[in-house]
Parts: C-alpha cells; sequence; structure tokens
C-alpha cells in the first residue's frame, strides 16, 4: 500500500515539473488588431509628428508631407509639389528577428520607401508600440548599431 502511494506520488510530480516547463511560449493569434490597423491607418490621410533616429530628432525632414496608406499596400508622401511613392503592410512578427521587442507576439508595420534617401530611412519592419484611431507610435532597435528609433504618425 505505501509503495503504491509512493509510486503515485512520484508520477504526480513528475507529471506537475514536466507540464510546467518556462521554455514554452503562448502564441497570440493578431489577425483581428492587424484588420483593425490596417483599417484605421488606410482611412484619411498622416503626418509624422515625430522621427527619432538613434537619439537625433529628424521630424523636419518630413514637415509639410501628408502620408497616405492605401488599402492596395501603396503609401504616397505627398507635400503638394512632390509626391513619393513606397509601399506599406502590418504583419504579425513570428519569427524572433534580433531587431525586434522582446515580444514574439509583436505586430510590423512595414514602410518601404526606394528614394529620396530621408525616405529611405523610414524604411523598416518598425514595431507597433500603441495605435489608436488618431495616432500609431513605431519602435525599431536596429539590429546592427543597438540604436533605437521611434517613429508617430499623427492622423490629420
Amino acid at each position: 500500500m505505501k509503495n503504491r502511494i509512493l509510486v503515485a506520488t512520484i508520477l504526480t510530480l513528475s507529471l506537475i515539473l514536466t507540464s510546467c516547463s518556462s521554455d514554452e511560449t503562448m502564441t497570440i493569434d493578431n489577425t483581428a488588431l492587424i484588420k483593425q490597423i490596417e483599417d484605421n491607418v488606410a482611412s484619411g490621410t498622416w503626418k509624422i509628428t515625430s522621427y527619432v533616429d538613434s537619439g537625433q530628432d529628424e521630424t523636419n525632414d518630413y514637415t509639410g508631407y501628408n502620408f497616405e496608406f492605401n488599402a492596395n499596400g501603396i503609401l504616397s508622401a505627398s507635400n503638394g509639389t512632390t509626391i513619393i511613392n513606397g509601399t506599406w503592410s502590418v504583419t504579425d512578427d513570428d519569427d524572433n528577428s534580433n531587431d525586434d521587442s522582446s515580444n514574439d507576439n509583436d505586430i510590423d508595420f512595414n514602410i518601404l520607401f526606394n528614394s529620396p534617401p530621408n525616405f529611405e530611412e523610414l524604411s523598416d519592419d518598425w514595431d507597433v508600440v500603441s495605435t489608436g484611431n488618431s495616432k500609431i507610435e513605431l519602435i525599431d532597435i536596429s539590429g546592427g548599431n543597438g540604436g533605437t528609433d521611434t517613429l508617430i504618425f499623427t492622423k490629420n
């Protein structure tokens, strides 16, 4: 009888210890939040109210530009005389890349401009820090130099 109780206790403890692994991560489905962000930014025009590149404020490089995130993935920046085209998307970042935040379930806001150079600087897979109807805050931690870039779009 004592042997049965001892075996049952050992089996129970083994089961508890093996089922509580700290290496396991929970996968979060971000589909609804991605759709919400896409719908929000695709309505209206936006301006950059803050762009800090590794501690250097470069917001003025984008003064006077309105950004339009079209539903087809085309991104246009216009200051009334010049139009600069790029692409954008919102994706679920589940690849655990080194340039992301420590949250493996974050959402990437992807921007790509091929020119001019100051717009190329915006090209990245930005992590979404916060989002609302009138503001979206993004961050990128460089894998190369470890610098932190922040980008804030505010709806016009």
